[in-house]
């Protein structure tokens, strides 16, 4: 069973889920693997460079070839996937349009092989020849995407064919002799099917033409009669001459389609190797493709246990902020084994934040660039976030008890080089109990081999010399004059947007001296909160 450095959860929050989804891969092979895509663990660090360097030539080359690119992206999106097909050729006789299907996907190989050495891919995704096997299938060499069972794969079907067709033109013969006998003794013109349709409004007609024995009434609907030709006993003799003839063929098709399928069967390695191939090329493709549009950039994976980024952007935050036609703004950490706390007041993206470091994580981990403007990554054995689970609310938890049963699972699953993101944790009980549970977490994982990142309202869990606290900028700089005009005439919709307008998203490492800001009170009296509260408040603080 393959390790798991995250559960469904994690992988959702931190976004890599989002990224995955947003990928354009083109190919069935690329979306069964990514699917079981596995990320690169401690220890492994030189085989996520090197992935992390296939994704960078892939990206060179897009740039240096995009009608080349382009072709290839058509190519993809013609593959079926026949797998199940390729492994039945070794049991199973293939029908017509199976091995039709295979001709095709060999056409497709064939197709990105060339344009794979024209842009000098790597080995690693370019498929191995397959003119050996597609001779087969396509003796003529016109490589056209059509499939049939050929004179030229049986000197017996051939034959058999040409005397069915001598026997097919014996038997028109016979019928046009017929069909002119009809005509000249009783002046009745049979269509070239050796037929004759009459309306059923003229009975005259249809009484005259009942009484040619040469004819026999084959069809009739609500609106007409047809009338048909009956063979004679040469005809009938031919006939059964070109059923039996029929069945030989199929027969003799049916011995060429399993020495079709018997070749095909020799070639199932190097057939599925290939489709392997492609969807390794589609998905490195896919990664740069996304990694060029999204701005994203290669990580430096080191061997220490460390989460560095600049100007990190949560990707799913950013495309919402885009629409919307406002700008992200970035943010920047360094983390290393340790309990590091993010503090700040509510709307200053401290979640935001907290899943952003995950992302860049588990993106790294997985062989992806990263949404950063640098980046080094140390590799992780175990990384989780425990963030607001509804799932377990719904069973029945309160927000408090589903905090305390991941982070159970969280804790006992933990390992050397964890990376935990744990989001106010303690937030749903009374604040005495969940500042003196925040302080005991904090001590219990500030001596462990782990990265811990915590968001947290308790800012008196910060004062121990041992963790790092970083704040969230929020109003620190921003002009409150000028903010305070804005916003004095503006709509309770409007304030909200004016607020989070001037707020700084960025993190500010904090000494241990330095007064934090108190956010939550500025933004309460910016908001209309009675000016006592927010005195009263002050008061308390101090």
């Amino acid at each position: 069973m393959a390790k798991r450095i995250a559960n469904i959860k994690t992988r959702k929050e931190t976004g890599l889920d989002y990224v995955v989804s947003a990928m354009n891969l083109l190919t069935p092979f690329a979306v069964k693997q990514i699917k079981r895509q596995q990320p690169f663990f401690p220890g492994e660090e030189e085989a996520l460079r090197e992935e992390l360097m296939r994704v960078s030539r892939m990206l060179d080359i897009a740039e240096q070839n995009p009608k080349d690119i382009g072709i290839l992206q058509e190519i993809f999106m013609m593959v079926k996937d026949n797998n199940f097909t390729i492994e039945r050729s070794r049991t199973s006789v293939l029908s017509v349009v199976e091995i039709f299907e295979l001709k095709s996907l060999l056409l497709q190989m064939d197709k990105v092989r060339r344009l794979g050495g024209k842009m000098d891919l790597p080995d690693v995704f370019v498929p191995e020849d397959v003119t050996d096997i597609l001779d087969v299938l396509d003796p003529g060499k016109d490589r056209l995407n059509t499939f049939y069972i050929y004179d030229v794969f049986s000197k017996n079907l051939e034959e058999l064919r040409k005397e069915k067709k001598e026997l097919e033109r014996a038997i028109r013969r016979s019928n046009k002799a017929q069909k002119d006998k009809v005509k000249e003794k009783y002046g009745v013109v049979l269509t070239p099917k050796f037929e004759i349709v009459v309306s059923k409004n003229d009975a005259e007609k249809i009484k005259m033409i009942e009484e040619i024995s040469e004819l026999n009434r084959s069809e009739e609907d609500y609106m007409s009669v047809k009338f048909s030709l009956v063979p004679v006993r040469e005809t009938d003799v031919l006939i059964a001459k070109s059923n039996n003839l029929v069945v030989e063929i199929e027969e003799e098709e049916l011995k060429v389609r399993e020495e079709l399928s018997k070749q095909i069967s020799e070639y199932e390695k190097v057939l599925l190797e290939n489709c392997e191939k492609i969807g390794r090329l589609d998905i490195t493709l896919s990664k740069a493709l996304y990694a060029a549009k999204n701005n994203c950039v290669m990580p430096e994976i080191v061997s220490e246990h460390v989460l560095e980024f600049e100007d990190g952007r949560n990707l799913q935050l950013e495309a919402v902020l885009k629409e919307k036609g406002k700008e992200y703004c970035p943010v920047s950490i360094s983390l290393n084994d340790g309990v590091t706390c993010i503090t700040g007041a509510n709307m200053g993206g401290k979640t935001v934040s907290l899943k952003l470091a995950g992302m860049v994580a588990i993106l790294a981990q997985y062989g992806y660039f990263v949404p950063c403007r640098k980046a080094k990554v140390g590799l992780s054995g175990y990384m989780q976030i425990l963030i607001g689970d509804s799932q377990s609310i719904e069973r029945g938890l309160s927000s408090f008890g589903s905090e305390m049963e991941e982070l159970k699972e969280i804790l006992d699953y933990s390992c050397h080089r964890s990376l935990l993101l744990i989001d106010e944790i303690a937030s749903g009980t009374n604040p005495v109990e969940g500042l003196a549970l925040t302080r005991s977490i904090v001590d219990y994982l500030k001596v462990r081999p782990y990265i811990s990142l915590i968001t947290t309202h308790f800012e008196t869990v910060t004062a121990d010399e041992d963790v790092k606290n970083v704040q969230v900028t929020g109003l620190a700089k921003a002009d409150f004059n000028k903010l305070d005009k804005e916003i004095r005439y503006a709509s309770r919709k409007e304030r909200i947007d004016i607020i989070g307008k001037y707020m700084d998203y960025s993190l500010t490492l904090v000494e241990n001296n330095r007064e934090i800001p108190k956010d939550a009170l500025n933004i309460a009296k910016m908001l209309g909160i009675d000016r006592c509260i927010i005195e009263k408040a002050k008061y308390y603080i101090e």
